[in-house]
């Protein structure tokens, strides 16, 4: 399983709440976590499947900004 990182916007628990559909159908419940104590608010996914564009693709169309870290 690959890890992927990534600098994001998603900074509070209502953010999470509003990602979470989305990242859930894409890497599935578990396998993904916001570190929102980061001051780069770290998105951490681990998947075999996706790619880095189709996070960042699932993130941006939730309404939050992404960047791979």
């Amino acid at each position: 399983m690959k890890t992927l990182q990534f600098k994001t916007n998603i900074n509070c628990g209502g953010c999470i709440k509003a990602v979470t559909p989305t990242l859930n159908q894409q890497a599935g419940a578990g396998n993904w976590q916001v570190d929102t104590a980061n001051p780069d608010k770290i998105l951490t996914v681990n998947s075999d499947k996706l790619t880095a564009e189709q996070v960042v693709q699932a993130v941006e169309e939730a309404g939050f900004t992404i960047q791979e870290a």
